[in-house]
């Protein structure tokens, strides 16, 4: 396999784990959404760092807790990204899948709007369309649902931030969500207390403390390290062998089969104005991805031209 065809194989194996979670996240409805966080967080860090370890990369850790201003970058990365999981379990245990896959749709398109206005990044005018379809087909579902898609906007919102402020990490994938996930640990560990020790209820008011409670729940609990932590892993090979249009259209399967899941599997309600917004985020989104995939070859074919000419100078 050449270079590219590794980088798509780790790309779609990665979005397929990702799409497949609620699956697991559904098996595990019904242990509370703050207690199946706190095991994601500890079995995450669990599996995280027996991969750095194995590679010999502990220590990159410890030089991140030496700079100070970058380890307030990285509490401010694990707060957001212990909001988002925790919105996204809870979605899928109470029956809400659909909006998740939503969320994951649009957050491109916030992506590329708050590059706009953070960072002064000038759209082009496909960019702007794709931006406009996908703000009215979301302006269209909460006209007609008469509520705001607060999960959808959440999810997205919550991604697009946490990708803004990651940007400005300089270590790899797997060293900065080790370091978020330990970050959030004695959280986790101290509300995971309270559950088994204090018998302290969630915020639906259960309790229900899994762990130990009988093999299946112990190893499911478990299970939420690898499931977590694979698809990191091969989401950061295939970035360092794809280029980023490439990435972004392979990134919809994602959201698609959450979508297939929601619908087919948790058999989720579809309304029909779900089903006029939905087609015009697709639309934008194939808009979108397609210019943005033209550009990147347009650039390949350029920085080849350029190595050509500076051969042939030589």
């Amino acid at each position: 396999m050449t270079r590219t065809q590794q980088g798509i194989a780790a790309m779609i194996a990665a979005c397929v784990l990702w799409g497949l979670s609620p699956l697991y996240y559904k098996a595990l409805s019904y242990v509370p959404p703050l207690e199946v966080l706190s095991h994601r967080t500890l079995w995450s860090l669990v599996f995280f760092g027996i991969v750095l370890a194995v590679q010999g990369r502990l220590g990159e850790i410890g030089v991140i807790f030496r700079a100070r201003g970058l380890l307030a970058v990285m509490l401010a990365s694990s707060i957001l990204i212990a909001v988002n999981w925790g919105i996204f379990i809870w979605a899928i245990q109470v029956g809400r899948t659909v909006e998740s896959s939503l969320g994951y749709y649009i957050y491109p398109l916030i992506s590329v709007l708050l590059g706009a206005v953070l960072f002064h990044e000038r759209l082009d005018r496909v960019q702007i369309l794709s931006v406009a379809l996908a703000t009215g087909a979301v302006g269209l579902l909460t006209w007609g649902l008469g509520v705001t898609p607060w999960i959808s906007l959440s999810l997205a919102i919550s991604f697009v931030a946490y990708g803004v402020i990651k940007k400005q990490v300089p270590v790899g994938p797997v060293v900065s969500v080790t370091t978020e996930v330990l970050l959030l640990l004695p959280l986790a560990i101290v509300w995971l207390w309270g559950i088994h020790a204090r018998g302290w209820n969630d915020f639906d008011g259960r309790t229900v403390a899994a762990f130990g409670d009988g093999w299946y729940n112990t190893v499911m609990l478990m299970g939420l390290g690898l499931i977590t932590a694979l698809p990191l892993i091969l989401f950061s090979y295939a970035t360092k062998r794809l280029g980023f249009a490439t990435q972004g259209l392979l990134f919809y399967l994602n959201p698609t089969l959450q979508f297939i899941v929601a619908v087919v599997a948790f058999g989720e309600a579809v309304s029909r104005w779900h089903m006029i917004a939905f087609p015009l985020i697709w639309l934008a989104l194939a808009i979108y991805s397609l210019n943005a995939l033209r550009q990147e070859r347009a650039l390949r074919r350029a920085a080849a031209s350029a190595g050509t000419v500076s051969t042939t100078s030589k």
